[in-house]
């Protein structure tokens, strides 16, 4: 017995050791490592151990914001690249320490912690050469960065490539955009009315000294990210994290439709379920409403019902495993192949709306992905529109600020069936910046992704 509780108050004692700065270096270095070799910086973090996942992901994102500064950099101190590892342990040091403003940590602090992080994993031999870039960059600081300030990488931290399609998408406002990109995303709530208002819900932030501010019809945008468990009536679904451009989708879709009627909405491409529970959520707790929610990914998919049960609303929608580019497949499960009143499809897109907030999709995307995905679009909107009744509504939105996903999709789908009608929409939303249209002039998003909506109606 004696044995067994030492262990414990030895592992308790483990557990809530301060974290040496060169371990988490380390693996944050690793998980850049893994990011520029193709997998999401989802999967990277989920390699890193429980004890430092916060920590490195905070370290992850700014480095990965950072980035083409540290590659600019680097190029500078190492003309030859190093070996990818060490390469990218080099990096993440350069990333948080060129701009001493911003750094999370003195910068000799960062070299001297970067060094050790070589020296006690398995980049012993290169420890020297680490040594000798960090160092010499410690004493031509200035002089490095100047040399790298007219580099278009190290002053966007953006592929080119991303950089022309902004440019030639908005000539007024891609600088914005990147800026946007490039700062960390504020924390947004919605309010679950059924539950409470906004403004009860500020107050009882307030009474635990969370501070926040109002946003549209339900939204609450938080002065510091927190824990969703620290959020009073979260596991209640109270209220549900989501951005306040994605607020926008549920009113945009049902205002106008009479929700005392059983209607029946679909969700296409729903996970991870905070837009149906929305949907429902609007409609309110008397509406005959229900919603078919379909996701391809069966993991994914589990999301939405969490969702739904948090929220108590599983009892008014249908989550289905699909492809909802397949409607044979699923159509008549979902409502015995009638026509559906209204459809929400948020389709599959390069989620250059939301690089804030994955900073990792900017050095994962390629230029070609955009043409495939776009084509992924234009083919899930042919397959549910004759799903749609005759005088019912679609609302198609992607997380992208990319016109060939956005405006160029819907000119060529209105193009392609005359019988579609595109209604008043807020169409581009650029991360940032509040909305304002005449559709929802009192619905501002705060400081909103960037985002995509156009709502289309279906004449007889």
């Amino acid at each position: 017995m004696t044995r067994k509780i030492f262990q414990h108050d030895a592992a308790a004692a483990q557990a809530a050791a301060p974290i040496p700065l060169w371990q988490q270096l380390a693996a944050v270095a690793q998980a850049l490592q893994m990011i520029l070799s193709g997998q999401s910086g989802t999967a990277a973090l989920a390699e890193v151990p429980v004890r430092l996942r916060p920590g490195v992901q905070a370290l992850l994102f700014q480095v990965l914001r950072q980035l083409g500064r540290a590659q600019a950099l680097r190029r500078q101190l190492a003309p030859k690249a190093p070996p990818a590892k060490v390469d990218a342990l080099l990096c993440t040091a350069l990333a948080l320490a060129w701009d001493a403003d911003q750094a999370p940590y003195e910068p000799f602090t960062l070299v001297n912690q970067t060094v050790e992080a070589a020296k006690r994993g398995s980049l012993l031999r290169q420890a020297g050469f680490l040594n000798a870039c960090l160092r010499r960059f410690l004493r031509e600081r200035d002089a490095l960065v100047a040399a790298t300030d007219n580099d278009s990488l190290a002053r966007w931290s953006h592929p080119q490539w991303w950089l022309d399609r902004l440019k030639k998408d908005y000539p007024q406002d891609w600088q914005r955009i990147l800026k946007a990109n490039n700062a960390q995303a504020p924390m947004s709530l919605r309010v679950n009315q059924q539950k409470t208002t906004p403004q009860q819900y500020q107050k009882a932030l307030a009474a635990i000294d969370i501070g926040s501010t109002l946003f549209g019809q339900n939204g609450v945008q938080l002065v510091r990210a927190q824990h969703v468990q620290a959020l009073p009536g979260f596991s209640e679904g109270v209220v549900s994290v989501q951005d306040g451009a994605a607020q926008m989708a549920a009113p945009l879709l049902l205002q106008g439709l009479d929700l005392s009627l059983p209607l029946q909405v679909l969700d296409a491409c729903a996970a991870p379920g905070g837009k149906t529970a929305h949907l429902l959520e609007f409609a309110g707790a008397t509406s005959p409403l229900q919603v078919t929610a379909l996701e391809v990914d069966a993991q994914r998919s589990e999301r939405i019902h969490d969702t739904l049960l948090r929220t108590g609303l599983q009892d008014h929608a249908k989550v289905i495993v699909a492809d909802a580019g397949k409607p044979s497949q699923w159509w008549q499960q979902a409502n015995g192949s009638q026509q559906f009143d209204a459809i929400l499809l948020d389709a599959p897109c390069t989620a250059s709306g939301i690089v804030r907030r994955h900073p990792d999709v900017r050095w994962l995307r390629r230029e070609s992905d955009v043409d495939q995905l776009a084509a992924i679009q234009a083919q899930i909107l042919d397959a549910l529109w004759p799903l749609l009744k005759a005088g019912g509504r679609m609302l198609y939105c992607t997380c992208s600020v990319f016109k060939a996903e956005g405006d160029e999709q819907v000119q060529a789908f209105l193009a392609r069936n005359t019988q579609a009608q595109l209604l008043p929409s807020p169409g581009h939303l650029i991360p940032g910046i509040t909305a304002q249209t005449d559709l929802l002039p009192d619905n501002d998003a705060g400081d909103h992704d960037g985002f995509f909506y156009a709502l289309l109606q279906k004449n007889v």
